[in-house]
């Protein structure tokens, strides 16, 4: 088991080397310019989204999940942040289409960087793992898992990135953290 985990590590340690980091940055301005940042996903990816819109709530930013029941509607100057694999899930396609038409701007994370989600935003991740449909075995995980993985990091990098722009530290977090629980 502790060889499997070794083996998923170094995969998540080559991809994330692979990140341009001014793509990133770009992403993290954007954020910090946006009157409200809407997150959506498929499948996994979405729960990678709902958890980076949960950390970008307890720094203090107004982020919203598509396809809640208290999402707002997506007004020009906001954000539509697509985390997708392939670039390519036809629901997540046309919400994009849609944020685009609107007036807001897209950010897509995705493998495929030329794929349908790509052309329309306006800032573009690549990373470079495998799709869920690839039988190349660029992984030794299954199905999207790797991007999966590095989804969840990579937000989490962006939150690190937002707290040093705004001199936080996790103690300024706990304030907006649930207190229902």
């Amino acid at each position: 088991m502790t060889k499997q985990l070794e083996r998923i590590l170094q995969e998540i340690q080559t991809t994330a080397d692979l990140i341009r980091d001014e793509d990133a940055v770009q992403l993290v301005n954007g954020i910090l310019e946006a009157k409200k940042i809407f997150v959506a996903g498929a499948g996994r990816s979405g729960f990678m989204a709902k958890s980076f819109a949960m950390r970008m709530m307890h720094v203090g930013l107004d982020p919203y999940v598509v396809g809640e029941t208290i999402t707002p509607n997506v007004e020009e100057g906001d954000l539509f942040i697509v985390g997708s694999g392939s670039g390519e899930t036809k629901s997540l396609v046309a919400m994009a289409e849609k944020a685009k038409s609107i007036g807001a701007s897209v950010a897509a994370i995705t493998i495929v960087p030329n794929s349908s989600i790509g052309r329309l935003a306006d800032i573009v991740i690549e990373i470079p793992a495998q799709t869920k449909a690839d039988t190349s075995n660029k992984s030794i995980q299954p199905m999207g898992s790797l991007f999966e993985q590095i989804l969840l990091l990579f937000y989490d990098s962006l939150i690190l990135e937002i707290m040093e722009k705004r001199g936080m530290d996790s103690g300024n977090m706990y304030g907006r953290h649930a207190n229902l629980e």
